[in-house]
Formats: C-alpha cells, structure tokens, sequence
C-alpha cells in the first residue's frame, strides 16, 4: 500500500526484455533506500513492483505482460523521469489516501493551463471509470494522490499548486501526454457491496436495470 505522496523522482536508466516480459533498472535518485531489503514495494509512476535487485543507486524489478498491457509502461523509454514512492509503514502518516499501485487504466491531459501559480490540468479518463471519478473526491494520477475539482463525463480537473509541480514529473505533463489512474478504493469496494449476492455470479457490474431494481432512480 501508498499514500499517493510522492518521495521522489527518479528516472529509467534501462529496459531489457526478458523472457517475454521486461527488466526495468530505476535510478532512484534522492530517495532513500537504506530501509529497502529486495522484495519489497516501490510505486513506479503509481504502478507497485518488486525490488529484485538492489545495485545501490537504485532498483531493479520485473515487469510482467500484465502490468505492460493495463498502465502507461510501454511509453516510458531510457531515461524518463518518474515518481517514486516507497510502501508505507504502519507509523506512516497518510497525507495522502490509500493506494493499492495497481493501475485501473491509461488516461490522457486534454489541456494545460494556468491559474495564478497554479496549474489546471484537463484528464480524459477510460470510459468504464468515468462513474467511480467524483467531484472532490480522489484519484491517483503517476501515483499522485490528487483531489477532482470538476468532472464531465469522462474528462476531469486537477488544480495543481507549485509545490506538486516542482516534487513530481506533472510539470512535464503536456496535452497528449498518457498517464496512469487509479481509482479510489473506497469506489472500487463500494460497487462490490452493492451487488450483494449477485456478485458471486458470472455477469458482474451495476447496470441500470440493476439500480432500478433496488430503488435508485
């Protein structure tokens, strides 16, 4: 688990392909890996990998064909900058919100533009999570606990203050840039529950026909 709170930025000092899948080498650059023993959790860009090599200046982890189909991996080449988070501790103070690194879906900034020393960025999430993306609610953007300030459809805004440009790769985040979303748990849990029984069948989501026939209209 992570709290969206992002330690540091590092950057990908190489890709080898391996066995059909990949190994990343990560430069982790202030971050601090004296408390890092392999096998434990580093977020890359929100998406949770394994250290399997510790090279001193760095990690190394694999990349499955999962991870490389469902997040924004396959964009990143030698040398691109990304955030890094280490796994929280149960001392850890949550400044953020909890966060699996387990990546929903790819989303892409429509727009950039400034608002006094601020900058507003317009997301265009994938379809199937636009009803989990609510107003004031929260998202992880590259493994950015980040607060929704308006939502239309499948497209969102995100106010982000100086302090977050300077500490993450956002202030490199142009239109067209791809970037990785996950949603919040609470969301992801709460459609579960409400399915009740029907969730131990085959067909699983909520459909109109679904919530209409438990009173919501």
């Amino acid at each position: 688990m992570f709290t969206g709170i992002i330690e540091a930025v590092g950057s990908i000092r190489s890709l080898t392909p391996k066995g059909g899948d990949v190994r990343v080498q990560v430069a982790t650059g202030k971050l601090d890996l004296t408390d890092v023993k392999l096998g434990d959790s580093i977020a890359v860009n929100g998406i949770c990998l394994t250290a399997v090599e510790l090279p001193g200046d760095g990690f190394c982890a694999d990349v499955s064909r999962e991870t490389l189909a469902r997040t924004g991996f396959v964009n990143l080449r030698e040398g691109s900058r990304v955030n890094l988070e280490k796994a929280l501790l149960p001392t850890t103070r949550l400044g953020g919100h909890l966060v699996s690194g387990h990546v929903d879906g790819v989303g892409e900034v429509l727009s950039r533009s400034d608002s006094a020393r601020a900058v507003i960025f317009r997301i265009r999430a994938p379809k199937e999570l636009a009803r989990y993306i609510a107003m004031k609610g929260s998202i992880t953007v590259d493994g950015t606990s980040l607060t929704v300030n308006a939502v239309s459809g499948s497209e969102f805004e995100l106010t982000i203050v100086p302090h977050t440009l300077q500490e993450t790769i956002m202030d490199t985040y142009q239109a067209g840039t791809l970037v990785n979303l996950e949603i919040d748990l609470i969301a992801r849990y709460l459609e579960r529950l409400l399915l009740g029984d029907k969730a131990a069948e085959p067909e699983t989501g909520i459909t109109e026909a679904f919530l209409a026939e438990h009173g919501f209209r």
